[in-house]
């Protein structure tokens, strides 16, 4: 009985926790979009408009602003103020070094032409003989090239559970065995804590299944 009894409990763990961290992180987005909401003046603020508060507006408004604001920064003259405020930006030291780094962080991780964070490898880490999954974010160039004997990529070693925080290493290409699995399914491996192992043939399959849909 005891044992059945905790059997069910850890079951209820499980199913748990999955889903109260995916909620967690969903209210903590909603959070920060209804702040940023604020930059709408006052009398023209959803609030003010209606007589009663519209659940979820917020964010509807949010993702709307920052669709308009991706449109605005496309265009000549937004592309051209964005370029003067990171001018000026880079004329204050502490927050010169925060935003160029958050902003090659994004890029790389949202960008299209970006190639970081597209190619997925495993190398030997901590030692030899252990393998530890990573993304490459790029090649190794300047001073540190030029004082390694071997051509070096750079990795993004991710910790476990969570993958945003992880270790920057100089690696050589050599070392480096790459893999067929996308970044989705190396993230999900990452946080799964290795549960979660995609097999190449169920991969395979689903290319195949997108092709013969396109076909009919």
């Amino acid at each position: 009985m005891k044992n059945k009894i905790k059997k069910i409990f850890l079951t209820g763990i499980v199913a748990i926790i999955p889903i109260g961290v995916t909620v967690y992180i969903l209210i903590f987005l909603v959070r920060v979009m209804g702040k940023l909401v604020k930059v709408i003046p006052p009398k023209f603020h959803p609030d003010q408009l209606f007589p009663f508060h519209i659940p979820g507006l917020d964010v509807v408004i949010t993702i709307i602003l920052i669709f308009l604001i991706g449109l605005v920064t496309k265009s000549y003259i937004g592309n051209k103020l964005v370029e003067w405020g990171e001018f000026f930006l880079g004329k204050i030291p502490v927050v010169r070094t925060i935003y160029t780094g958050v902003k090659t962080l994004v890029e790389a991780i949202f960008g299209d032409k970006s190639q970081s964070f597209k190619r997925v490898v495993i190398i030997e880490y901590p030692r030899k003989g252990l393998y530890s999954v990573a993304f490459v974010t790029g090649v190794s160039s300047g001073e540190m090239q030029e004082k390694t004997t071997q051509h070096c990529i750079n990795i993004f070693l991710p910790t476990t559970p969570n993958p945003t925080s992880g270790f920057y290493l100089m690696v050589p290409e050599t070392d480096v065995i790459d893999l067929d699995m996308s970044v989705d399914e190396a993230f999900t491996l990452i946080i799964s804590g290795g549960v979660f192992t995609p097999e190449k043939s169920m991969r395979e399959e689903k290319a195949k299944e997108m092709i013969h849909a396109d076909n009919i």
